[in-house]
């Protein structure tokens, strides 16, 4: 079994066919629901076990009124094991921001 990961920063950009992909994207509010405690028992247990970097994860987030944005998340690092597991913490950030890096 591998070791469980203190820590997992993901990176999340907007799943787009065409053009601009933060485009209308409330990036605020998929924060907030990405980060929202349910979300990330939700990435636990649906992604749990061995990760690695640059791994994606098609997933979506609901922007209210039965509006889904699909998005898709990427290992960007792996801090302390190998594994995703419910004691692993995640950050959370769009791709598109400097924040992915630390």
């Amino acid at each position: 079994m591998a070791p469980v990961a203190d820590r997992i920063v993901l990176s999340f950009a907007p799943s787009v066919a065409d053009g601009d992909p933060w485009s209308g994207v409330d990036t605020a509010w998929i924060v907030d629901e990405l980060r929202g405690d349910t979300y990330q028992q939700y990435l636990q247990r649906a992604h749990g076990g061995p990760v690695a970097v640059g791994e994606e994860w098609a997933e979506f987030v609901s922007c209210g009124c039965a509006t889904p944005q699909d998005v898709v998340l990427r290992v960007e690092r792996i801090e302390g094991g190998t594994a995703l597991g419910d004691a692993t913490t995640l950050a959370i950030h769009p791709r598109n921001d400097a924040e992915t890096a630390p």
